[in-house]
């Protein structure tokens, strides 16, 4: 009996340390936006979120996933889709299991690249709210609060939970102080989690530590996320950081699009923490390599044609300049351009011509050269795109003798003088007298009040133009969001664009390991050619009064059914004579152009079959 006794005492005590040993709960969330927009430009189609969804309610290891905001309804509308219904169906699955969505919300600028009027501000959160997001990450690229604080108040108003967030980067104006400032800020004014955006992934691991364990320590109550890019590879040590002192959410992904300029991998975090301690969930393995076939699927359909190959890369590189990973793809597409216009120079003046790699070191050096200057503004987007934009500018200048800083639009200027928010360090001398010379005002106006009310000029374009307003005024408010992006949807146009763009990286891609001979023949193979089966000449649209209107060819990727009127061609003796589409499928290749003249069996365009 005694014996019994003493087992069962020593069984108690061992089972209340293993309790004490075993370190707070950690949750996870999946950012799957982010996993694509850091990768390439666009993001999957509806119908494919809808087949990922499942599958990721089935990993049983996420508290949340980033469904929207940032650039996704931007893109969607770019590829000819409704972002509306894609974000509906993409949240549904998750609201249903319980499973929390948000957002990327760019503060003042919303969800697009330049600011946003309160009006459309504030409805936004009605809408996201309706299509089914609980939480936004609200944002400034400056740490401005003042672009922030409306954000917070707005969403709590449309019953959203509001996670103000903090830019974190590597410099002498950003403290543990300055930070601890701005949560206090956001806290006091409702922020009910912190988000540490660590868009770089140049946070120092042990400054992060500190910094989560001063926000924890004087507001234990609120939740702290850590969002962490692992391009210069210093992610999992930040993790293990933020951890350690307090964090509550860490932000993952998953292949075949983690890593890289992206993020680290919810398996390689999960092993990290449960070995350290923490109480981690589960991964369902099978369901986890279902969501990466899934995902290398989509990018197999048509997504990785927009991937650029170096986002899947590591690069120590990164630390010096501060940039953002997502945006290496639009840098050194940027940076081809121009380097082509600088060895031109170099050449004349018998100047040895600057490699690819050369041009990369010179440029960091710059943006390391213009980012104290500018002020030390957070690199995140739309700054890092305006540093990066001086930066290149000036290496052409400095080339042409005409020295820094002579080559900035509105946009770039803009930033230096304060409308779109507080610079955290000081402006250069040099730049406030340039700007004195240029007539160029600086200003410490609240940014979002020097913008007029909007949604009224959109309502009326929408009356104008009969189109409804949607489900919860979603599609009124995506109009005032991206005014181009959704009018050229709605024209069509946005659909032709993006299919005529998927065409041709298609091309490109086969052409890069064939010659122009082998590509046409490979193309040919798989479609059927469109033959002229009289002498006449060529017209794409037959419309009015029995007449041939001139119209521009149809664009590449258009579908036809069979049967469907392909062309016309008005035959030598006047007639009108309607070209079939044949079996029907997609158009690849057009050989006749509008109002040309083609003889009895010349080939009109080729259309690939419908797959069997």
């Amino acid at each position: 009996m005694v014996l019994c006794s003493l087992i069962r005492t020593f069984a108690c005590q061992n089972r209340k340390k293993q309790n004490q040993d075993m370190k707070k709960k950690i949750q996870f969330s999946l950012v799957y936006r982010d996993m694509w927009q850091s990768s390439g430009k666009f993001q999957p189609r509806k119908d494919q979120l809808e087949r990922i969804a499942p599958v990721i309610i089935e990993m049983g290891c996420f508290a949340r996933v980033e469904t929207n905001g940032g650039a996704f309804e931007q893109v969607n509308l770019l590829a000819g889709e409704n972002p509306n219904d894609a974000v509906r169906a993409f949240c549904k699955p998750f609201n249903d299991a319980g499973i929390k969505t948000h957002m990327l919300d760019r503060g003042l600028n919303a969800l697009r690249m330049y600011p946003v009027p309160d009006d459309v501000r504030a409805l936004m959160y009605k809408v996201k709210h309706a299509q089914g997001v609980d939480i936004p990450r609200i944002f400034d690229g400056l740490n401005d609060v003042r672009n922030i604080i409306p954000s917070i108040k707005w969403a709590k108003e449309a019953g959203m939970t509001p996670q103000a967030t903090l830019c974190i980067t590597t410099s002498p104006v950003h403290t543990l102080e300055y930070y601890m400032n701005i949560a206090t800020q956001l806290v006091e004014a409702g922020a009910e989690e912190i988000c540490l955006k660590d868009m770089a992934g140049i946070g120092q691991p042990a400054f992060l530590g500190k910094l989560t364990k001063m926000i924890k320590d004087k507001y234990p109550e609120i939740i702290i996320e850590y969002h962490g890019h692992s391009g210069p590879g210093m992610s999992m040590a930040s993790i293990l950081e933020v951890c350690e002192n307090g964090a509550d959410i860490i932000d993952t992904a998953i292949e075949p699009l983690s890593w890289g300029k992206v993020h680290p991998d919810v398996i390689s975090v999960q092993s990290m923490l449960r070995n350290e301690g923490f109480e981690v969930p589960d991964i369902n393995m099978k369901a986890y390599m279902k969501a990466r076939s899934l995902t290398q699927e989509f990018i197999d359909d048509w997504l990785g044609y927009f991937i650029n190959p170096g986002n899947k890369h590591m690069s120590s590189l990164l630390l010096g300049c501060g940039l953002p990973g997502g945006m290496m793809g639009s840098m050194m597409a940027d940076l081809g351009g121009i380097m082509g216009t600088i060895n031109n120079i170099r050449r004349k003046r018998g100047d040895e011509e600057l490699t690819t790699d050369d041009m990369l070191v010179k440029l960091f050096n710059e943006v390391e050269y213009v980012w104290p200057r500018v002020g030390y503004p957070p690199l995140v987007t739309p700054f890092s795109q305006y540093v990066k934009n001086i930066a290149l500018m000036n290496l052409l200048t400095m080339e042409q003798g005409k020295g820094r800083f002579v080559m900035m639009d509105d946009a770039m200027w803009g930033m230096i003088l304060g409308k779109s928010g507080k610079i955290p360090g000081d402006i250069a001398p040099e730049l406030i007298e340039l700007a004195k010379k240029q007539g160029r005002e600086f200003t410490d106006a609240d940014p979002h009040t020097l913008l007029p009310n909007a949604l009224d000029d959109f309502r009326k374009e929408m009356d104008e133009n009969g189109w409804e307003y949607g489900q919860d005024d979603e599609e009124l408010w995506e109009l005032a969001m991206h005014p181009e992006q959704y009018r050229n949807y709605k024209s069509g146009q946005a659909k032709k664009n993006f299919l005529a763009d998927l065409q041709k990286a298609k091309d490109a891609t086969l052409g890069a390991a064939m010659s122009p001979e082998e590509l046409s023949a490979f193309k040919h193979a798989k479609a059927d050619a469109i033959v002229a089966p009289v002498k006449g000449q060529v017209f794409w649209e037959f419309g009015g009064d029995g007449e041939a209107v001139a119209a521009v060819e149809p664009y590449i990727g258009k579908e036809y059914q069979e049967g469907d009127a392909f062309c016309y061609i008005q035959a030598t003796w006047g007639e009108f004579v309607t070209i079939p589409a044949a079996l029907g499928g997609k158009l690849v290749e057009i050989a006749a152009k509008q109002g040309s003249k083609v003889n009895k069996g010349d080939v009109l365009a080729y259309i690939e079959r419908p797959q069997a």
